[in-house]
């Protein structure tokens, strides 16, 4: 994807943005064109309006449409009219990764209350089955509880900035198993 002047932007952020299709849009199980939307985003200076992302991204309305509405799903892109538009815009959320945990949170949840639930009615089912919706029942507590954990930790690490003072000031707390400062 190469630019011309004035088409769009210079071709070392193509290359930023087809890697964001590539990369980002595989880890997060997005069909590429959602992650060179959010590749898009990260690196616009203002809000786009789905015009402009169509222009962009040289897509049409439907797939734009259908991306966006991925990303804003994901807890990483914000939409929003701007005062005194009717148009709505999308925007790289400022906390896209907090939103993108929030969002694995929820669908591991999910995920959690469907093995919860169907643990709750296992007792017709031969005891392999039912060993097996303990085991998914064990994996998916496992996985909100240290999803959540981690969401704290970052939201701790963005709050204080450089994480090794937010490892320190734990430490200094008596927390982690360190010593009380002096």
């Amino acid at each position: 994807m190469s630019s011309r002047a004035g088409d769009g932007p210079p071709d070392d952020a193509n290359s930023l943005i087809d890697d964001f299709g590539l990369y980002i849009g595989r880890a997060m199980g997005w069909p590429p064109m959602a992650g060179r939307a959010a590749g898009v985003l990260m690196l616009s200076e203002s809000p786009m309006t789905m015009t402009q992302l169509q222009d962009a991204l040289h897509a049409s309305k439907g797939s734009m449409s259908e991306t966006t509405r991925l990303l804003v799903l994901s807890g990483t892109v914000r939409r929003f009219k701007e005062p005194g538009s009717r148009r709505y815009v999308y925007e790289w959320r400022d906390d896209a990764w907090i939103g993108c945990l929030q969002h694995q949170i929820q669908g591991t949840s999910d995920l959690l209350a469907l093995a919860e639930n169907a643990q709750a009615r296992d007792a017709a089912l031969p005891e392999r089955q039912r060993a097996r919706l303990r085991d998914m029942q064990e994996f998916y507590t496992f996985m909100v509880q240290r999803l959540e954990t981690l969401l704290g930790e970052y939201r701790a690490l963005r709050e204080h900035g450089d994480p090794d003072q937010v490892g320190a000031r734990g430490r200094a707390a008596g927390g982690e198993g360190g010593e009380p400062a002096r």
